[in-house]
Protein backbone atom coordinates (compact mmCIF):
# COMPACT_ATOMS: atom_id res chain seq x y z
CA UNK A 1 0.00 0.00 0.00
CA UNK A 2 1.52 3.25 -0.74
CA UNK A 3 2.44 5.69 1.91
CA UNK A 4 0.16 8.18 0.45
CA UNK A 5 -2.79 6.16 0.96
CA UNK A 6 -2.79 5.56 4.82
CA UNK A 7 -3.52 8.39 5.73
CA UNK A 8 -4.65 11.50 4.95
CA UNK A 9 -2.30 14.09 3.41
CA UNK A 10 -1.53 16.70 0.64
CA UNK A 11 -1.61 13.87 -1.85
CA UNK A 12 -5.00 12.64 -0.97
CA UNK A 13 -6.12 16.31 -0.92
CA UNK A 14 -4.87 16.73 -4.48
CA UNK A 15 -6.55 13.98 -5.81
CA UNK A 16 -9.57 14.46 -4.27
CA UNK A 17 -11.66 15.67 -7.62
CA UNK A 18 -10.62 12.43 -9.40
CA UNK A 19 -11.61 10.19 -6.75
CA UNK A 20 -15.32 12.10 -6.40
CA UNK A 21 -15.60 11.07 -10.07
CA UNK A 22 -14.97 7.41 -9.35
CA UNK A 23 -16.97 7.18 -6.70
CA UNK A 24 -19.79 8.83 -8.37
CA UNK A 25 -19.46 6.54 -11.44
CA UNK A 26 -19.07 3.42 -9.32
CA UNK A 27 -22.03 4.94 -7.57
CA UNK A 28 -24.42 4.93 -11.14
CA UNK A 29 -22.90 1.93 -12.13
CA UNK A 30 -24.14 0.14 -9.19
CA UNK A 31 -27.70 1.47 -9.47
CA UNK A 32 -28.00 0.60 -12.98
CA UNK A 33 -27.21 -3.28 -12.04
CA UNK A 34 -29.71 -2.95 -9.03
CA UNK A 35 -32.41 -1.27 -11.04
CA UNK A 36 -32.13 -3.54 -14.21
CA UNK A 37 -30.55 -1.17 -16.95
CA UNK A 38 -27.53 -3.48 -16.80
CA UNK A 39 -27.92 -6.80 -16.96
CA UNK A 40 -26.97 -9.55 -14.20
CA UNK A 41 -27.07 -12.96 -14.92
CA UNK A 42 -28.47 -15.75 -13.07
CA UNK A 43 -25.84 -18.78 -13.08
CA UNK A 44 -27.96 -22.18 -12.36
CA UNK A 45 -26.12 -23.52 -9.42
CA UNK A 46 -25.23 -20.94 -6.23
CA UNK A 47 -22.19 -18.53 -6.21
CA UNK A 48 -19.90 -17.94 -3.85
CA UNK A 49 -17.96 -14.50 -4.34
CA UNK A 50 -14.77 -13.83 -2.41
CA UNK A 51 -13.55 -10.60 -2.79
CA UNK A 52 -12.36 -7.54 -1.35
CA UNK A 53 -12.96 -3.51 -1.30
CA UNK A 54 -9.16 -2.67 -1.24
CA UNK A 55 -6.41 -2.83 -4.06
CA UNK A 56 -3.85 -5.10 -3.43
CA UNK A 57 -3.61 -8.47 -1.59
CA UNK A 58 -5.89 -9.37 1.56
CA UNK A 59 -5.47 -12.66 1.03
CA UNK A 60 -8.52 -13.78 -1.29
CA UNK A 61 -6.12 -16.81 -2.93
CA UNK A 62 -5.84 -18.73 0.19
CA UNK A 63 -9.07 -18.25 1.19
CA UNK A 64 -10.63 -19.64 -2.06
CA UNK A 65 -8.72 -22.84 -1.63
CA UNK A 66 -9.49 -23.23 1.87
CA UNK A 67 -13.26 -22.98 1.03
CA UNK A 68 -12.88 -25.17 -2.60
CA UNK A 69 -11.42 -27.90 -0.37
CA UNK A 70 -14.08 -27.62 2.75
CA UNK A 71 -16.97 -28.00 -0.34
CA UNK A 72 -15.11 -31.02 -1.30
CA UNK A 73 -14.85 -32.70 2.05
CA UNK A 74 -18.69 -31.94 2.69
CA UNK A 75 -19.48 -33.73 -0.15
CA UNK A 76 -20.11 -30.88 -2.94
CA UNK A 77 -18.41 -30.25 -6.36
CA UNK A 78 -17.20 -26.95 -6.53
CA UNK A 79 -16.03 -25.18 -9.90
CA UNK A 80 -14.12 -22.15 -9.53
CA UNK A 81 -13.80 -18.80 -11.94
CA UNK A 82 -11.48 -15.99 -12.43
CA UNK A 83 -10.52 -12.97 -14.29
CA UNK A 84 -7.22 -14.36 -14.74
CA UNK A 85 -5.18 -11.38 -13.76
CA UNK A 86 -1.88 -10.61 -15.27
CA UNK A 87 -2.55 -13.55 -17.93
CA UNK A 88 -3.91 -12.39 -21.32
CA UNK A 89 -6.77 -11.67 -20.65
CA UNK A 90 -8.32 -14.34 -22.97
CA UNK A 91 -10.53 -16.72 -21.96
CA UNK A 92 -9.33 -21.27 -20.78
CA UNK A 93 -10.05 -23.49 -19.36
CA UNK A 94 -7.26 -24.01 -16.48
CA UNK A 95 -5.45 -27.40 -16.82
CA UNK A 96 -1.90 -28.97 -15.75
CA UNK A 97 -0.63 -27.48 -18.82
CA UNK A 98 -1.43 -24.07 -18.60
CA UNK A 99 0.92 -21.49 -17.58
CA UNK A 100 0.76 -18.20 -15.97
CA UNK A 101 1.73 -16.21 -19.09
CA UNK A 102 -1.97 -17.05 -20.49
CA UNK A 103 -4.02 -17.49 -17.15
CA UNK A 104 -2.26 -15.72 -14.56
CA UNK A 105 -0.29 -17.06 -11.61
CA UNK A 106 -3.32 -17.42 -8.83
CA UNK A 107 -5.45 -19.48 -11.29
CA UNK A 108 -2.51 -21.66 -11.63
CA UNK A 109 -2.14 -22.11 -8.07
CA UNK A 110 -5.55 -22.68 -6.86
CA UNK A 111 -6.05 -25.05 -9.85
CA UNK A 112 -2.76 -26.81 -8.71
CA UNK A 113 -4.22 -26.98 -4.76
CA UNK A 114 -7.77 -27.84 -5.14
CA UNK A 115 -7.99 -29.58 -8.40
CA UNK A 116 -11.50 -28.00 -9.58
CA UNK A 117 -12.72 -27.13 -12.49
CA UNK A 118 -11.56 -23.66 -13.37
CA UNK A 119 -11.92 -20.98 -15.84
CA UNK A 120 -10.66 -17.60 -16.48
CA UNK A 121 -11.77 -15.01 -18.48
CA UNK A 122 -12.47 -10.97 -18.60
CA UNK A 123 -16.64 -12.09 -18.03
CA UNK A 124 -17.00 -14.14 -15.08
CA UNK A 125 -20.44 -15.19 -16.39
CA UNK A 126 -19.21 -16.53 -19.69
CA UNK A 127 -16.60 -18.65 -17.31
CA UNK A 128 -19.23 -19.84 -15.24
CA UNK A 129 -21.41 -20.61 -18.30
CA UNK A 130 -18.41 -22.39 -19.65
CA UNK A 131 -17.44 -24.46 -16.97
CA UNK A 132 -20.79 -25.27 -16.49
CA UNK A 133 -21.26 -26.85 -20.16
CA UNK A 134 -18.32 -29.07 -19.67
CA UNK A 135 -18.82 -30.12 -16.02
CA UNK A 136 -22.71 -29.87 -15.41
CA UNK A 137 -22.03 -32.29 -12.28
CA UNK A 138 -20.74 -29.08 -10.63
CA UNK A 139 -22.76 -28.06 -7.92
CA UNK A 140 -21.59 -24.62 -6.68
CA UNK A 141 -19.46 -22.18 -8.07
CA UNK A 142 -16.59 -20.25 -6.09
CA UNK A 143 -15.65 -16.68 -8.07
CA UNK A 144 -11.94 -15.46 -6.99
CA UNK A 145 -12.42 -11.77 -6.69
CA UNK A 146 -15.59 -10.48 -8.46
CA UNK A 147 -17.01 -8.70 -5.42
CA UNK A 148 -17.63 -5.50 -8.12
CA UNK A 149 -18.31 -7.66 -11.02
CA UNK A 150 -22.78 -7.45 -10.97
CA UNK A 151 -22.87 -8.94 -14.00
CA UNK A 152 -23.07 -12.17 -12.25
CA UNK A 153 -26.30 -12.53 -9.57
CA UNK A 154 -24.24 -14.21 -6.26
CA UNK A 155 -25.57 -16.36 -3.20
CA UNK A 156 -22.91 -15.83 -1.04
CA UNK A 157 -20.21 -12.88 -0.26
CA UNK A 158 -17.38 -13.09 1.52
CA UNK A 159 -15.40 -9.87 2.26
CA UNK A 160 -11.47 -10.71 2.62
CA UNK A 161 -9.88 -7.87 4.59
CA UNK A 162 -6.43 -7.21 5.69
CA UNK A 163 -6.15 -6.73 9.35
CA UNK A 164 -3.14 -5.04 9.35
CA UNK A 165 -3.49 -2.81 6.73
CA UNK A 166 -7.02 -2.67 6.98
CA UNK A 167 -8.89 0.17 4.78
CA UNK A 168 -6.11 2.74 5.18
CA UNK A 169 -7.17 6.02 4.94
CA UNK A 170 -10.33 4.91 4.38
CA UNK A 171 -11.07 7.05 0.75
CA UNK A 172 -11.88 5.75 -2.69
CA UNK A 173 -9.57 5.40 -5.52
CA UNK A 174 -7.16 7.10 -6.37
CA UNK A 175 -7.06 9.35 -3.15
CA UNK A 176 -6.94 6.18 -1.05
CA UNK A 177 -6.67 2.11 -1.16
CA UNK A 178 -10.76 1.51 -2.01
CA UNK A 179 -12.64 0.33 -4.53
CA UNK A 180 -16.10 1.27 -2.86
CA UNK A 181 -17.01 2.61 0.11
CA UNK A 182 -16.35 0.79 3.43
CA UNK A 183 -20.46 0.39 3.72
CA UNK A 184 -20.03 -2.10 1.48
CA UNK A 185 -19.63 -4.18 4.05
CA UNK A 186 -22.96 -4.21 5.57
CA UNK A 187 -24.10 -6.27 2.37
CA UNK A 188 -22.06 -9.09 2.57
CA UNK A 189 -22.82 -12.15 4.41
CA UNK A 190 -19.66 -12.92 5.95
CA UNK A 191 -16.15 -11.82 6.55
CA UNK A 192 -12.85 -12.57 6.90
CA UNK A 193 -9.81 -11.22 8.92
CA UNK A 194 -6.62 -11.83 7.24
CA UNK A 195 -4.72 -12.07 10.91
CA UNK A 196 -5.23 -11.86 14.09
CA UNK A 197 -7.02 -8.09 14.62
CA UNK A 198 -10.34 -7.68 15.80
CA UNK A 199 -12.55 -5.26 14.19
CA UNK A 200 -16.11 -4.20 14.75
CA UNK A 201 -17.75 -5.54 12.09
CA UNK A 202 -21.65 -5.47 11.33
CA UNK A 203 -21.26 -9.32 9.97
CA UNK A 204 -19.91 -12.60 10.43
CA UNK A 205 -16.53 -12.53 10.69
CA UNK A 206 -13.77 -15.15 11.56
CA UNK A 207 -10.02 -14.32 11.20
CA UNK A 208 -7.67 -16.30 8.92
CA UNK A 209 -4.15 -17.55 9.78
CA UNK A 210 -1.72 -18.38 7.06
CA UNK A 211 0.31 -21.49 8.46
CA UNK A 212 3.58 -23.70 7.08
CA UNK A 213 6.28 -24.39 7.88
CA UNK A 214 7.49 -27.42 5.22
CA UNK A 215 9.70 -25.95 2.46
CA UNK A 216 9.63 -27.53 -1.24
CA UNK A 217 12.61 -27.20 -3.33
CA UNK A 218 11.30 -25.60 -6.69
CA UNK A 219 13.76 -28.11 -9.30
CA UNK A 220 12.19 -31.06 -6.77
CA UNK A 221 8.81 -30.86 -4.84
CA UNK A 222 9.39 -34.00 -3.28
CA UNK A 223 11.96 -32.39 -1.51
CA UNK A 224 11.43 -30.78 2.01
CA UNK A 225 13.05 -29.04 4.44
CA UNK A 226 12.32 -27.14 7.92
CA UNK A 227 13.86 -23.71 9.03
CA UNK A 228 16.04 -25.51 11.58
CA UNK A 229 17.42 -26.84 8.13
CA UNK A 230 18.44 -23.80 7.23
CA UNK A 231 19.29 -21.22 10.00
CA UNK A 232 23.15 -20.20 9.96
CA UNK A 233 22.49 -19.85 5.90
CA UNK A 234 22.84 -16.54 4.00
CA UNK A 235 19.32 -16.77 3.00
CA UNK A 236 17.07 -14.30 0.33
CA UNK A 237 12.95 -13.75 1.06
CA UNK A 238 11.45 -12.87 -2.70
CA UNK A 239 8.19 -12.03 -2.74
CA UNK A 240 5.86 -10.34 -6.05
CA UNK A 241 2.38 -10.52 -3.88
CA UNK A 242 0.64 -7.99 -2.63
CA UNK A 243 1.54 -7.35 0.77
CA UNK A 244 5.08 -8.95 1.03
CA UNK A 245 5.69 -8.07 4.59
CA UNK A 246 3.73 -10.56 5.68
CA UNK A 247 5.25 -13.33 4.14
CA UNK A 248 8.62 -12.07 5.45
CA UNK A 249 7.30 -11.79 8.82
CA UNK A 250 5.93 -15.63 8.68
CA UNK A 251 9.76 -16.30 7.64
CA UNK A 252 11.44 -14.53 10.61
CA UNK A 253 8.56 -15.79 13.41
CA UNK A 254 10.11 -19.63 11.92
CA UNK A 255 13.81 -17.93 13.25
CA UNK A 256 15.25 -17.35 10.13
CA UNK A 257 17.60 -14.18 9.48
CA UNK A 258 17.02 -12.88 6.04
CA UNK A 259 17.71 -10.22 2.91
CA UNK A 260 14.11 -9.57 1.68
CA UNK A 261 14.35 -8.50 -2.30
CA UNK A 262 10.15 -7.05 -3.04
CA UNK A 263 8.79 -7.16 -6.66
CA UNK A 264 5.65 -5.74 -8.22
CA UNK A 265 2.83 -7.99 -7.39
CA UNK A 266 2.28 -10.63 -10.05
CA UNK A 267 5.96 -9.78 -10.84
CA UNK A 268 7.15 -12.76 -13.64
CA UNK A 269 10.45 -13.63 -12.75
CA UNK A 270 13.50 -13.72 -15.25
CA UNK A 271 16.53 -15.24 -15.03
CA UNK A 272 18.36 -12.25 -14.64
CA UNK A 273 16.06 -11.45 -11.57
CA UNK A 274 17.34 -14.26 -9.83
CA UNK A 275 21.01 -14.54 -10.53
CA UNK A 276 21.28 -10.36 -9.33
CA UNK A 277 20.40 -12.05 -6.24
CA UNK A 278 23.43 -12.37 -3.78
CA UNK A 279 22.44 -15.30 -1.85
CA UNK A 280 22.47 -18.72 -2.91
CA UNK A 281 19.41 -19.30 -0.67
CA UNK A 282 15.89 -18.15 -1.95
CA UNK A 283 12.13 -18.53 -0.10
CA UNK A 284 9.44 -17.49 -1.98
CA UNK A 285 5.51 -17.49 -1.85
CA UNK A 286 3.80 -20.29 -4.21
CA UNK A 287 2.75 -17.86 -6.25
CA UNK A 288 6.06 -16.64 -6.85
CA UNK A 289 7.26 -20.02 -7.53
CA UNK A 290 4.43 -20.31 -10.76
CA UNK A 291 6.45 -18.01 -12.71
CA UNK A 292 10.33 -18.60 -11.37
CA UNK A 293 12.99 -19.90 -13.85
CA UNK A 294 15.42 -22.87 -12.45
CA UNK A 295 18.64 -20.93 -11.63
CA UNK A 296 21.66 -23.29 -11.91
CA UNK A 297 23.72 -22.67 -8.53
CA UNK A 298 20.36 -20.93 -6.80
CA UNK A 299 19.00 -23.66 -3.44
CA UNK A 300 15.51 -22.06 -4.46
CA UNK A 301 12.94 -23.17 -1.58
CA UNK A 302 9.31 -22.48 -1.75
CA UNK A 303 6.94 -22.14 1.61
CA UNK A 304 2.97 -23.71 1.13
CA UNK A 305 0.83 -22.33 3.13
CA UNK A 306 -2.99 -23.19 4.37
CA UNK A 307 -5.56 -20.97 5.26
CA UNK A 308 -6.83 -22.14 8.95
CA UNK A 309 -10.40 -20.17 9.99
CA UNK A 310 -10.90 -19.52 13.47
CA UNK A 311 -14.80 -18.98 13.36
CA UNK A 312 -17.53 -21.39 12.38
CA UNK A 313 -17.21 -19.92 8.43
CA UNK A 314 -17.10 -23.01 6.83
CA UNK A 315 -20.32 -24.40 8.64
CA UNK A 316 -22.26 -21.31 7.87
CA UNK A 317 -21.56 -21.33 4.39
CA UNK A 318 -22.54 -24.94 4.47
CA UNK A 319 -26.15 -23.94 6.45
CA UNK A 320 -26.64 -21.39 3.99
CA UNK A 321 -26.19 -23.85 0.91
CA UNK A 322 -28.29 -26.29 1.90
CA UNK A 323 -31.30 -23.62 1.77
CA UNK A 324 -30.60 -22.90 -1.31
CA UNK A 325 -33.07 -23.28 -3.88
CA UNK A 326 -32.09 -22.11 -7.00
Amino acid sequence: MPRSWKSFNALSLILLPMTLIFGLASYIRRQLFRRGLLKSTKIEVPVIVVGNITVGGTGKTPTVIAIANALKASGYIPGVISRGYRGDGQKYEVTTRSVASKVGDEAILISTKTHCPLWVGPSRTENAQHLLAKYPNVNVIISDDGLQHYAIKRDIEIIVIDGSRKFGNGLLLPSGPLRESVKRIHECDFAVINGPEKLNLPIPTSNMELVGELFHNLSNVDRTCRASDLCGLEIAAIAGIGNPERFFLHLESLGLNLKTYVFPDHHKYSISDITAIEQNVILMTEKDAVKCPIVSGKECWILPVQARFNGDLISKILERLKTYRG
